[in-house]
This record gives C-alpha cells, structure tokens and sequence, in this order.
C-alpha cells in the first residue's frame, strides 16, 4: 500500500500514539519525537519513564502520559517518600519543557493480581507527590481493559463484573474528586477474535452498513459505552474516559492483516472526531497503538505486530490524519 504522511490539525487534537519500546531495532528516542513532530501527532503514551526521550521532548509540545511501572506499585503506595522521590526524579526537572498530561498508576492490573491492593494509595501518593512539587494540573489515573466487565451487552446493560466491582469502585472514589479522567484500553480485534460466531468482521472494523438491534454501527462504540454505563453503576457518572490504547495487528494470528489493520486504523482515526450514541458530544481522546512492532514483546505473535510504523520509520498504512 501506498503511505502517505499522517498530519494531526488543531480540529483532530484527540488522536495520539502509544510509544511501546519492547524491540531492539527501533528508531532513537530524538528519531521518534522527530517523526511525531513532523507528522503533527500531539500526545504520546509511555510506559515507564525514560530520561532519554524526556530530553528529547523538551520543547516538543508533545503531551504526554507517563506510566509508573507495575514493579513499582508497591512502594509508591507504601511510602508517600517513594511517591515524592518518583515524581522528583521523573516529573519535575523536565515539566518546565514536557507537557505531561497523566499519569497512570499501572496498566491493565486485574482485581485478582497481587498489585491490585497497590493502586489506589498510588494514585493518592502520586497525586500529593505532584501537588506538592506544584504541579497539580498532572492528573492521576490508572489503566484497565475491558475484562473488568461482568456484562456488556447490550451497552446500556454494562456492568463490572463482581471481582472487580470493590476494585473499581476505589478507583473512581480517587478520579471522581480530581476531575481525573478513567483510562480504558479497547480492542474491538480481541472481542472479534474471542466470538467471530456474533461479532461480524465488518462491526469491528467501522464497515458495517446500518446499526444493529440495540442501535450500534461498530464495536467500538458498544465497547466503550458499555464502559459508561458500569460506571454510571458505581458512583461513576460524569466520569471522562480516556481510549489510551487502541489497534488491530497487521499479521500473527486470526483477522490480522495489512487490509483489515489499515482499514481500521484509519477508520477509528475518522471516528473519534465524533462521539457515541450513549456519549454524542465528542470527540473521543483516543491513542493508537503503537509506534513500531515491538519485536521482543512477549505473548502471542500479534502482540509483536501492532505499529503503525515499521522500523525503518516508514508508514505500514496509507493512513490520512487530514
């Protein structure tokens, strides 16, 4: 396919990229924030923090969302300190000249997982940190992903699932007060591949002609108001959600192609300009995943085939962000 420049103007502002690093054949950090630079791409998500491209950031206005590392969970919520040191080593030297926008307190950690009971004194120590240094327009948050759910269809019926209704309910007791937005990774491709017998190809990929029985043109859209109205159920309603990550594989397993990643990437790119039927008034701050392959990320084949770009720095799509 031919690939043209992506070009994010002032009216698509809710599109960024995740900037994975699980590879040894990528671009340099200076590289990478040339090519967002260069294309217009305005935010970018890490996942733990990296001196490096902090310097190479500088002066980018680049927003961008910071994860504290799952290994460190534990002592951050532990020990206020250890929050403070974190935010004095990774946040405040730079904040002068990188825009940071969140930070996250661990991705997709599940209810039964050890660092579970870590998160919320997280956030709250972070938080404090940031406050502290003056830099309380960072707002805290955590990621999930949608296996928290117990029931999502129809959307209007989403619900947690009850192993993970204490656990969300703490989370949002946090965001909630701090006008924090809830960060949720969707993945329209997983649903497809784990229920091809009542997911169409097309729902999945915003080609499906019509809405369907509940009202719905794409799954995207039932997926993440099926978010909103679980949170509607605990307590959340006013709640804000973050896409922070969102892609389809281009290879490695069922439905992963050139075509079908392409085609959905460009389509969700169109898509969170608007909002959704339960949420109409977008637009959707949404991040895709990812940058690059990551060809040393563990999991099955399709993790390593995510990226948008190859690693060369070449576009895998033909993909118009005009």
């Amino acid at each position: 396919m031919l690939c043209i420049g992506m070009k994010f103007t002032a009216a698509q502002s809710a599109g960024g990229v995740c900037y994975g690093m699980i590879g040894d054949n990528l671009p340099s950090k200076q590289d990478t924030v040339a090519l967002f630079n260069s294309n217009g791409i305005s935010r970018m998500r890490i996942y733990f923090p990296v001196t490096e491209l902090f310097e190479a950031l500088k002066g980018s206005n680049i927003e961008l969302i910071v994860d504290v590392a799952r290994e460190s969970l534990q002592a951050i919520s532990s020990d206020p300190n250890a929050a403070n040191a974190w935010v004095n080593t990774n946040i405040k030297p730079y904040a002068q000249d990188v825009k940071f926008k969140y930070i996250t307190t661990g991705n997709e950690i599940h209810p039964g997982d050890a660092e579970a009971q870590f998160v919320f004194s997280a956030m709250q120590n972070i938080h404090n940190a940031l406050a502290a240094s003056n830099l309380g327009q960072i707002k805290v948050s955590t990621a999930i992903d949608l296996s928290l759910l117990g029931n999502s269809y129809p959307p209007s019926a989403g619900a947690f699932s009850e192993s993970a209704t204490g656990y969300m309910q703490q989370i949002i007791n946090f965001l909630v007060p701090n006008g924090s937005p809830l960060l949720v990774n969707i993945y329209p491709y997983f649903a497809y591949i784990g229920n091809q017998k009542d997911i169409p190809l097309e729902y999945a990929l915003f080609t499906q002609q019509g809405n369907n029985d509940v009202g719905y043109q794409n799954l995207f859209d039932a997926m993440l108001d099926s978010t909103y109205a679980a949170l509607e159920k605990i307590g959340g309603n006013g709640l804000q959600i973050v896409v922070s990550e969102s892609g389809w594989p281009s290879s490695g397993g069922v439905g992963a192609s050139i075509d079908n990643a392409g085609r959905y990437y460009q389509n969700l790119i169109n898509h969170v300009k608007g909002g959704t039927p339960m949420k109409p008034n977008g637009p959707i701050e949404t991040y895709l995943f990812a940058m690059y392959d990551e060809d040393q990320k563990p999991g099955a084949e399709t993790e390593r085939h995510f990226g948008i770009y190859h690693a060369d720095k070449s576009l895998k799509y033909a993909l118009n962000f005009k």
